[in-house]
């Protein structure tokens, strides 16, 4: 099995959930403390082995660019004239990370349409696809313990997060599987928010996606549905129904975080708040001083 070496990340959306603030600034650069929600999703998939990230992006999606572009000179001389060798070596680190191509998406709305963008760079191998709004922080990361998966059983190996409220099952895509073997599954079929007394399971197959070239000519096979729309889970189940296997990892060791939505959002950045080493420990300081009721 080929290595897994490109990783694609679309971050083309409007962020319309958290407007005013996203009229000018991508929803993917929403600061968890001090770093934006996208350079997480970027740092997972080099942990894991990744050495080119593809950006699908559209209009007023600049901002990215420039994150993980180099240093800028002024900004520089700024951190080198106060002394701060600390921020050099962490904002230099930032471009150093791997090496990053940009795709401008076009076509129609819906998620399979930035995975079709970045048909050009990928080629013929397998890749990842990861959102840029959401991530898993575990130990081993994510798309390695994936990565692993797809080295051993080939064919489309999809994340899967265990959903602990009933209720909250009527959010996701819920899969219906098939056990294989430890934490692995083979997916017979997705059930797009299913009401909780009927999904299939517990585990919603989403977030993460290793993919083989393949994908791009189901993408292209679909017909645009309700609202004009192309979707990911539609060409994988074109795959399925050619006979490909496709397979559920449910993460280890991992803890889920959404931060497509303004309450996950604000969850996330309290939580990883809570733990940075800078902040930790005034900032629990002043939740327990809040005058909750």
């Amino acid at each position: 099995m080929s290595k897994i070496r490109k990783a694609v990340i679309p971050a083309a959306g409007f962020g319309t959930r958290f407007l005013p603030q996203t009229k000018a600034m991508p929803k993917e650069m929403l600061p968890i403390v001090d770093k934006p929600v996208i350079q997480y999703v970027v740092e997972e998939a080099v942990e894991s082995g990744i050495e080119d990230i593809v950006l699908v992006t559209g209009a007023l999606k600049r901002a990215i660019e420039d994150h993980f572009d180099v240093t800028n000179a002024e900004l520089l001389r700024n951190l080198e004239a106060g002394g701060k060798e600390k921020l050099i070596t962490e904002t230099n680190k930032i471009s150093e990370m791997a090496n990053f191509i940009y795709v401008r998406q076009k076509g129609p709305y819906g998620n399979g349409t930035p995975v079709l963008a970045a048909e050009p760079i990928i080629d013929k191998e397998s890749f990842a696809v990861l959102w840029g709004d959401e991530f898993i922080i575990s130990d081993p990361p994510r798309l390695a313990q994936m990565i692993e998966v797809h080295k051993k059983y080939g064919g489309v190996v999809i994340s899967g997060v265990r959903i602990e409220k009933k209720e909250d099952l009527a959010r996701y895509g819920i899969a219906d599987l098939e056990h294989v073997e430890g934490n692995v599954s083979k997916i017979r079929g997705i059930v797009e928010k299913p009401k909780p007394d009927e999904a299939p399971s517990q585990i919603a197959a989403h977030g993460a996606y290793i993919l083989p070239p393949e994908i791009f000519s189901a993408l292209k096979r679909l017909e645009p549905g309700q609202g004009g729309e192309i979707w990911l889970v539609d060409a994988i189940n074109l795959l399925r129904d050619d006979g490909m296997p496709i397979y559920a990892v449910e993460i280890k060791n991992g803890k889920y975080y959404d931060t497509g939505n303004k309450l996950e959002y604000m969850k996330t950045a309290v939580e990883l708040a809570l733990k940075h080493p800078d902040i930790n420990g005034e900032f629990k300081k002043f939740l327990r001083d809040l005058n909750l009721k």
